[in-house]
């Protein structure tokens, strides 16, 4: 371009918004009402359009998106301002454009743009929406008034600038050529001050003049014409915009056409940007780099008014490069504080206090660089909607979907892999949970099922929920085929372990395939999945009253807040949000059971006795438990007693992926770096726990009830 601006630095930053953008629309087109639709939410789905279309042109080189958001905004425009009904089936045929616009997005991202026959079809289908008259009632339009710009001693080059730019703030309604001035019917809500700002990059603002003023009568008859004329203007005056020459073309600042009413409905601000017109100066060049460089990250103006904090769009790479500095502080500061405990305090008292002080900001500015990034369950739960309306509509049931929680925060590395995993659960609820309108009826249910997605903090964990109010599991069907399959051999298996049965590899109940579940390839790789995140899987389920799945998952996988303890010769860290207390164990406390195992008694509760030395073959661990000392342990629902040798303190520990460096350890989740730079093992207490119990042969609870307590 003229101005020598490089605008494929902002690529990236426009394909992110163009898929957040996306994202909303879809979110916003699911919660329309048909009959009746809420303007603010119609104003909405247009500015998406809008801004997506305004980036892609400015750029250049994203003709095919550009031209087919044109379209789908002309389409939402006629919605939005009553001159076309809206109706269910353009909800899906909108849906559809969406995801064509996703598959665009993605493709240009890889620089393999899609050939223009993957969006014809759609742009097709838009415009046959649009074959009738826009304008019903000429009287009214002839009487209604519009902004009216008339700019004064323009060049024709400066002409078809101004002409692409007005298109990008509005619908141009009717436009005047004579000699060296140009005047233009505009229908927009964008702020009269902010064309005037993007009109000044082409012309001065001494040769503008706007007023609001009605069409004139031969430009009503044309807007009432048809609309196959209007929609190929429509083609050539998008491409005209894309296709212009470096010496003719301007970028155009996207604004929003309507004011915002909440903040669900705010748009995301566009890539797009004024360039220097030709012939600029080169003050006016400079301020247009500042402004693509403002635009590419930076809030909306009428945000910036309202004193809105601005944000800055980071690579997740560069807070992760951030994240691992911390850890290396973090490790850094352990180690000056383990060198420090031989030192006297009277005599090195500055450099302890600094030490101290060190602790105390590198927690602050660990926990500060955490919530960098931190991203709120609704990035999650906003793809659901979608999933839940059209596997409904395959099955002709009636569902209605609950989200809980939506601002729960979650690490990106984790939000991102939970997604697959969420998916499957919510179409096995469809598919197997929730029943038919008929039968619900029969069984004095509402004939809508409703599905639940809840996400909430406990302790050092998030717990995501999927609960249906569906018919239940059926013991009997799970547990015939378990049997079958050899999984069981007994039929008193209690419900928890029997529904566990439904995360093992192959297990499937489903009587016939279809296009959702059934297949029994699924749930093992759901299991797979949120274990490799360090978290745990859960199903509980009620006849008739329906099946909830609990997922736990760590908040992050970088840092968390440990209890080292010291069995025999080797330390272990215990993630201290299980930790509810620890005691050394009295003789009177403890009870031996037939099997040889023990429970702990606590203030009337009879806790399972797990020796961390015996479960990983410790040597010389101690083996008197009332010589070590009980850490009480909380995994879910169940408590238990974990045997140490030693408490050794509680600090923050760096944690180091093992599996990446060395290999899977079950009963271990991950490791870290001491002060004094040994390696300690950090314990899945989850797993800990299940391991223990499967090595003794079955639940704590049965053994004790079926065993003589000595």
């Amino acid at each position: 371009m003229s101005s020598g601006l490089d605008l494929s630095q902002f690529f990236d930053t426009f394909f992110d918004e163009a898929d957040e953008l996306l994202a909303e629309m879809e979110g916003l087109l699911l919660a329309l009402d048909v009959d009746a639709p809420n303007a603010d939410d119609l104003n909405a789905i247009f500015r998406a359009a809008h801004s997506i279309k305004g980036g892609a042109a400015t750029f250049g080189t994203f003709e095919d998106l550009a031209e087919t958001t044109h379209v789908l905004e002309n389409v939402l425009d006629d919605i939005r301002n009553g001159k076309l009904p809206l109706r269910a089936e353009m909800i899906d045929l909108f849906l559809a454009t969406k995801d064509v616009l996703s598959d665009m997005v993605a493709a240009y991202r890889q620089s393999t743009p899609l050939a223009p026959e993957h969006s014809q079809s759609i742009r097709e289908q838009l415009m046959d929406l649009r074959q009738q008259p826009i304008h019903s009632d000429p009287a009214a339009q002839a009487e209604k008034k519009y902004l009216k710009i008339h700019i004064e001693s323009i060049r024709p080059r400066d002409a078809a600038a101004l002409r692409n730019e007005m298109a990008l703030m509005g619908e141009v309604l009717h436009e005047e050529s004579k000699e060296d001035a140009i005047t233009f019917w505009l229908d927009t809500t964008t702020a009269v001050a902010d064309i005037i700002a993007v009109s000044c990059f082409v012309v001065n603002e001494d040769q503008i003049t706007t007023s609001q003023a009605p069409l004139p009568a031969d430009a009503v008859e044309s807007l009432n014409a048809p609309t196959e004329v209007a929609t190929e203007s429509i083609a050539a005056t998008s491409a005209e915009s894309t296709s212009a020459t470096p010496a003719e073309s301007t970028s155009a600042v996207s604004a929003d056409p309507t004011p915002e009413t909440s903040a669900a409905s705010t748009p995301k601000p566009s890539a797009a940007s004024p360039s220097a017109a030709p012939g600029a100066s080169e003050a006016a060049a400079q301020s247009q780099k500042k402004t693509v460089a403002d635009a590419a990250g930076a809030p909306r103006p009428e945000a910036s008014r309202r004193g809105d904090s601005s944000t800055l769009r980071v690579g997740v790479e560069r807070v992760d490069q951030i994240i691992n500095l911390v850890g290396e502080l973090v490790i850094t500061q352990a180690m000056l504080v383990q060198t420090a405990t031989d030192l006297d305090p009277v005599l090195h008292d500055r450099l302890l206090n600094g030490i101290e002080q060190l602790e105390r900001n590198a927690r602050d500015l660990q926990e500060a660089v955490m919530a960098i990034r931190m991203v709120p369950m609704d990035y999650v739960f906003n793809r659901f909607p979608r999933v839940v309306r059209e596997n409904a509509q395959r099955l002709g049931k009636n569902i209605r979907l609950v989200t809980r929680g939506q601002a729960t925060e979650l690490d990106k590395s984790l939000i991102q892999r939970i997604i697959d995993p969420l998916t499957h659960l919510v179409r096995n609820s469809i598919d197997h949970g929730l029943e038919m309108p008929e039968q619900r009826i029969a069984a004095g249910k509402d004939p809508e099922g409703v599905l639940t997605l809840s996400a909430q903090h406990q302790g050092g964990h998030i717990i995501i929920e999927v609960m249906d109010d569906g018919a239940g599991l059926n013991r009997e069907k799970i547990l015939k085929k378990a049997m079958q399959q050899g999984l069981v051999s007994n039929e008193n298996i209690p419900d928890e372990e029997l529904w566990q049965l439904l995360f093992a590899p192959g297990f499937s109940t489903a009587e016939k395939v279809t296009e959702i579940s059934g297949r029994g390839v699924g749930m093992d790789v759901v299991r797979r999945n949120i274990q490799g995140m360090g978290g745990h899987v859960y199903v509980t389920s009620e006849k008739g009253q329906g099946t909830t799945t609990r997922i736990v998952l760590p908040l992050t996988l970088a840092i968390l807040d440990g209890m080292s303890v010291k069995v025999g010769d080797e330390v272990f860290i215990l993630p201290l949000s299980h930790v509810m207390e620890s005691m050394q164990p009295e003789a009177a406390q403890l009870r031996t059971m037939t099997a040889g195992e023990h429970v702990l008694y606590v203030r009337g509760e009879y806790l399972p006795v797990v020796s961390l030395g015996e479960v990983f073959g410790v040597a010389a661990y101690e083996p008197d438990p009332t010589r070590a000392i009980a850490v009480v342990l909380q995994a879910e629902d169940t408590r238990f007693a974990l045997l140490v040798d030693q408490l050794l303190g509680q600090h923050q520990v760096v944690v180091k992926n093992l599996e990446t460096n060395y290999k899977k350890i079950p009963g271990i989740s991950a490791a870290t770096i001491l002060g004094d730079g040994s390696v300690a093992l950090i314990v899945d207490v989850f797993a800990l726990h299940r391991m223990n119990r499967d090595r003794a042969g079955g639940s704590y609870a049965d053994r004790l009830v079926q065993s003589e307590v000595n």
